[in-house]
């Protein structure tokens, strides 16, 4: 089965966090292949999130300049093109490009210029979703959320929050989650993977996201499960990365398998291509070895990623017929 042929749906995906060996070379000449391996791609497993998003910093560190940001994102619609990824949502946080004098008005109008070019030459759609960090301040999340409504009618959609998990209280979020709401952003928010399904409930009634970066130990409680399943809520599942982060063992601990069959509403990410070292084309693969996934499971995963999407009703209709056409 030729997994690289079929059309795929991204919804997680760091750009920050996604840089070929090609862009860092084209930034940086001076750093050799050796180096790339040793500085960006973890060696093995990390020890835990918060190792991981340690190593993440070298990212986004040589993204502080507007060429620079413009490079990564035409590298990474070349990845996904390779890929054959049909949609994307590419998530980033615009105060980690301030380190060398741009402002987040820049760093946010360069992502999405360069982002409507590279889907024109590409024929790659996509959209980008604005990240607040859970250690960031009231004040950074609210001015987050603020320039996703400054650039409305580009390719800027949504909302959401990563970074460290554990030990940092949303309540200083749910001001920006508020304002979100108020002015009909879309929001996803990260939970449910350095932490159980608790760090899902709390997410889920502070700041109220249609969807969860995730998720995944959502699998612990049966009760969240079917309220997941109720109110509609989307899981955005990172199989590799979250083996990776040493949330489980194997690939065939992993519980995606599990919850697909629950009946709730996911789809298969990468959420990096840098440290996961992994395209969708893999995660396939992976899932079809280990789980027996099939072509219609991938269909019906790409479906309710549509479905979830961050796009008007119009261009989710035509990017299901593409992905209709296409499967069958």
């Amino acid at each position: 089965m030729d997994f690289k042929k079929l059309p795929k749906v991204e919804l997680h995906l760091h750009i920050d966090c996604s840089l070929s060996y090609e862009v860092v070379k084209k930034i940086d000449p001076s750093i050799t292949q050796q180096q790339y391996m040793q500085e960006f791609v973890p060696a093995g497993k990390c020890t835990n999130l918060d190792d991981f998003l340690n190593r993440s910093v070298k990212g986004y560190q040589l993204m502080q300049t507007e060429e620079r940001i413009a490079w990564v994102i035409e590298d990474v619609f070349r990845q996904l093109k390779s890929d054959n990824v049909m949609y994307a949502e590419l998530r980033f946080a615009p105060f980690l490009h301030v380190f060398e004098g741009l402002t987040i008005d820049q760093v946010a109008k360069v992502a999405a210029d360069t982002s409507e070019k590279c889907m024109e030459e590409t024929g790659v759609e996509a959209r980008l979703i604005l990240c607040t960090l859970r250690q960031f301040s009231e004040s950074q999340s609210l001015q987050t959320a603020e320039l996703v409504n400054k650039f409305k009618g580009t390719c800027i959609v949504g909302f959401d929050i990563a970074g460290f998990e554990a030990g940092f209280p949303v309540d200083k979020h749910i001001a920006a989650f508020e304002y979100a709401h108020a002015n009909n952003i879309f929001c996803t928010a990260h939970a449910g993977e350095a932490v159980g399904p608790e760090s899902v409930w709390e997410t889920l009634e502070k700041f109220k996201p249609s969807r969860i970066g995730h998720g995944v130990r959502s699998i612990e409680d049966e009760k969240l499960i079917k309220h997941l399943c109720e109110q509609k809520i989307h899981l955005e599942v990172c199989p590799s990365c979250n083996v990776l982060i040493d949330i489980y063992d194997t690939i065939q601990h992993h519980p995606i398998d599990q919850l697909y069959k629950t009946g709730v509403s996911l789809n298969v990410n990468t959420d990096n291509l840098t440290l996961t070292r992994i395209n969708l084309t893999d995660e396939y693969e992976l899932l079809h070895k280990n789980f027996g996934w099939q072509i219609n499971d991938f269909y019906t995963c790409n479906l309710m990623a549509l479905e979830a999407s961050f796009i008007p009703e119009v261009t989710k209709e035509k990017l299901k017929e593409k992905l209709r056409a296409e499967y069958t």
